[in-house]
């Protein structure tokens, strides 16, 4: 039986929700279980973080978790090879493998960085090589739809069509801006991790959707794919990385997660098209890959730009070290290590699944109450401390 064949009778079937849940508890219980020896390695070849000034943990702490992730990684995406539905999402295209590709040779890159801290031009190197390897495989921005141009009445809308080098060059800004992002976001126990938990599984969400409003089209089978099995990655690390840590993913961790974000995000944009009937619900969905992306990275992005705009100002390197990320600051105003950690996770589950929510309920103003008190209890929790502070 060919593609064309198997397309309807795959179509006509329910979501494969039970493979993307098999391959996600599969990436779970392989990162858990490879973290132990991976640890044991880390500390025989001398790959230990050593405390400094600007750091939170005051004992040598083993890196290389990220390698016990990319394992789960691997184990999720292979069994997904060997299942009847998702064994589409290789044959319809080359992003999954093009993906886990990128994510080999950055994870190199982080392996090597964890042990012998390289310099920051070395590692943006590895991480444009990767983001350019994903590229190569056909994950990359070609068009997305702008709510103006039209010409016609009530919503109306035209396509932006990017040429081929712009969106490269846009596909490349954005890999490597989010890498970044997550790598600079990997400064409390645990925080990494539950960020990149968050922000898998409400991309995953937001891409089963998308897999649902294309009739089950195997074609779309991709992005949920890769944040599943990323979720899984970090759901599998996570016990073994709160506080107090016994290992740490290092940046061969936290570049995986900015790395596999930026490639579950990028595949799942364009798969909406817009019509003359398109509705003002629809219209949030056609921004959702937008939206979502944005919302499920905006606390380290956030954080990512204030360390720039700080380091600049003072004539320093945007990538120079120092103590005054988001997380730096909710420990100085009075709170735990735990309580900073779950705060900053309450922040992007707010806006992550906010944004998500957008896109697949029907009534937005229902999901914008929401948000709206989730906002509220996260300003409300993160200021308890100055709340109680004496007069």
């Amino acid at each position: 039986m060919d593609l064309a064949q198997q397309a309807p009778v795959i179509g006509s079937a329910v979501l494969p929700l039970r493979e993307y849940l098999l391959t996600g508890l599969t990436a779970t219980v392989v990162t858990f279980l490879l973290t132990g020896p991976v640890r044991v390695l880390a500390v025989r070849l001398g790959a230990v973080a050593w405390p400094r000034g600007r750091d939170v943990h005051s004992t040598p702490t083993p890196r290389w978790g990220g390698l016990a992730m990319l394992g789960g990684v691997l184990a999720g995406v292979l069994l997904a090879y060997q299942l009847p539905a998702l064994r589409l999402a290789f044959d319809y295209s080359d992003e999954v493998v093009g993906a886990l590709v990128a994510v080999v040779v950055l994870g190199a890159v982080g392996v090597l960085d964890d042990r012998f801290e390289l310099d920051a031009i070395t590692k943006l190197a590895g991480q444009t090589t990767a983001a350019g390897v994903l590229v190569l495989a056909g994950v990359q921005w070609v068009t997305f739809w702008i709510p103006w141009g039209g010409g016609g009445t009530g919503i109306s809308g035209s396509f932006l069509i990017l040429g081929e080098t712009q969106g490269v060059l846009l596909t490349v800004v954005l890999t490597v801006a989010l890498i970044n992002a997550m790598n600079f976001v990997d400064g409390l126990d645990g925080l990494a991790a539950g960020i990149g938990l968050i922000a898998a599984s409400a991309t995953a969400l937001f891409a089963i959707g998308l897999v649902k409003a294309n009739g089950n089209d195997p074609g779309a089978y991709s992005p949920a794919l890769l944040a599943v099995v990323l979720a899984g990655a970090c759901l599998g690390f996570l016990p073994h990385n709160f506080n107090p840590a016994r290992i740490f993913m290092g940046d061969s961790g936290s570049m995986l997660i900015g790395l596999m974000l930026a490639a579950a995000t990028t595949t799942a944009s364009g798969r909406i098209l817009p019509d003359a009937d398109t509705s003002a619900t629809d219209v949030i969905a056609l921004f959702a890959p937008l939206l979502a992306g944005a919302a499920v990275v905006f606390v380290p992005l956030l954080d990512l730009l204030m360390a720039v705009v700080r380091r600049t100002r003072k004539g320093m390197s945007p990538f120079s070290p120092d103590k005054m990320h988001l997380h730096h600051r909710l420990l100085e105003i009075g709170h735990s290590h735990r309580r900073a950690v779950l705060l900053i996770y309450l922040w992007a589950g707010v806006l992550a699944y906010g944004a998500v929510a957008l896109a697949l309920i029907a009534d937005p103003f229902v999901v914008l109450w929401a948000v709206g008190i989730g906002l509220l209890v996260a300003v409300l929790a993160s200021a308890v401390p100055r709340l109680r502070a004496p007069r």
